[in-house]
């Protein structure tokens, strides 16, 4: 699948206010400069689409993009570290599970992943809520090029052994590069995929 069109439709905290729910969604979150902007900049081929920053938190509102006139990507408040508040962060902690578990269509959550750390707990511990909740999701590892394959194959193997851990089988995982423009097709290929399904 390409993308052809991205259009900025929505920002807003509350899940009443996002467009009505009569087509497919697809949103990303991760812990606080992940990469989360770069990718979805790369997907959707428009380095303006989604701000990018230095500064962890950036994003504190549930963006909406329509795609194709299709489908909608949605650009979720990172969670764990960011510069502000105690109660910003509580207050995006609320509205964030709010959109998880509420938006009825949601087809599909993508947690993305810092390919350069060991596992973290955060983002462990996240994923296993999504799981009993039964909210679909898939793991996307950001910024492999700033690892030689070696290590990169060695990172793979230990979040592999340590999610299974807590997992029968490993969700779905993209490897990714938004700078070198890697992994993107498959991400795509994966959201077509599910929409013909539909």
């Amino acid at each position: 699948m390409k993308i052809k069109t991205a259009e900025f439709i929505i920002s807003n905290t509350k899940i009443e206010l996002c467009p009505e729910p009569t087509l497919p969604e697809y949103a990303f979150i991760g812990r606080s400069n992940v990469g989360k902007s770069s990718l979805i900049n790369y997907l959707t081929n428009n380095k303006k689409l989604s701000k990018i920053s230095q500064t962890p938190g950036k994003t504190q509102l549930i963006n909406h993009f329509l795609i194709n006139d299709a489908w909608y990507l949605v650009d979720l408040p990172g969670y764990g570290y960011a510069k502000t508040s105690q109660k910003n962060r509580l207050k995006w902690q609320g509205f964030i599970s709010d959109y998880i578990l509420q938006r009825e269509n949601l087809l599909n959550l993508f947690v993305l992943i810092d390919s350069r750390l060991p596992p973290q707990q955060i983002d462990i511990d996240f994923m296993e809520w999504l799981g009993e909740k039964q909210i679909p999701f898939a793991i996307v590892f950001t910024k492999i090029d700033k690892l030689n394959s070696s290590n990169l194959n060695k990172n793979m193997i230990h979040y592999k052994k340590e999610m299974l851990k807590y997992w029968e089988v490993m969700p779905p995982s993209f490897s990714t590069s938004a700078e070198s423009k890697i992994g993107g097709e498959g991400i795509l290929k994966y959201i077509g995929e599910i929409n013909e399904t539909m």
